[in-house]
């Protein structure tokens, strides 16, 4: 049996079968390899981005006063009560100390502590809890978990005047969303 028989028997086109026995008559053993394409560069991991300027660099001020911290969760009681929502609400001073809470008829119980912890820590770090939510469940940064006082969930704001940070305010009982609704409306009778 010669090639051309066996080429006909598979319906192997000649070409195919001379290229799988040696021969050079095959047009893909006359083409020159693929030369791969130049790799790009991968994106420089965010931690490893120098920023010119301190992040999270707010001065501390003086103390909120019972006052101001009693309006801001009056603020935020408000849009609680407006909404159907039994939350908990801290508000801490620049030092994190507490200086009033409200937990709202119904309230969870375990939220008491946490609304607290989300006020302490947005002082303390000087940025609003979302913010560590959003480092561990949208960019995977679990590490900030290690971080003593970190709290990764949204309910926690700074309260700042005249670009000092005066306190913060904690909201929970809610989803982090619910939380922050509130919170922000207690925020905003400060933060202007």
């Amino acid at each position: 049996m010669n090639i051309r028989t066996l080429s006909a028997r598979a319906a192997v086109p000649l070409s195919v079968v001379a290229m799988l026995l040696g021969g050079a008559s095959g047009r893909a053993a006359d083409q020159p390899a693929a030369v791969p394409a130049p790799a790009t560069a991968p994106a420089p991991n965010p931690l490893d981005v120098i920023p010119d300027k301190m992040p999270f660099s707010t001065p501390y001020g003086a103390p909120i006063s019972l006052q101001r911290a009693q309006a801001a969760v009056q603020a935020a009681l408000a849009e609680a009560g407006k909404r159907g929502w039994p939350v908990n609400i801290a508000v801490v001073d620049s030092g994190a100390n507490l200086v009033t809470f409200v937990r709202m008829d119904g309230a969870q119980l375990a939220s008491i502590a946490i609304s607290e912890h989300k006020a302490r820590a947005a002082v303390k770090f000087r940025r609003a809890t979302r913010l560590f939510e959003d480092a561990v469940q949208k960019s995977g940064f679990n590490y900030a978990l290690t971080l003593d006082d970190i709290v990764a969930s949204r309910g926690g704001i700074p309260l700042v005047e005249d670009g000092r940070i005066i306190g913060g305010i904690g909201c929970s009982g809610g989803t982090g969303s619910q939380d922050e609704v509130v919170c922000m409306a207690g925020a905003a009778s400060v933060n202007k």
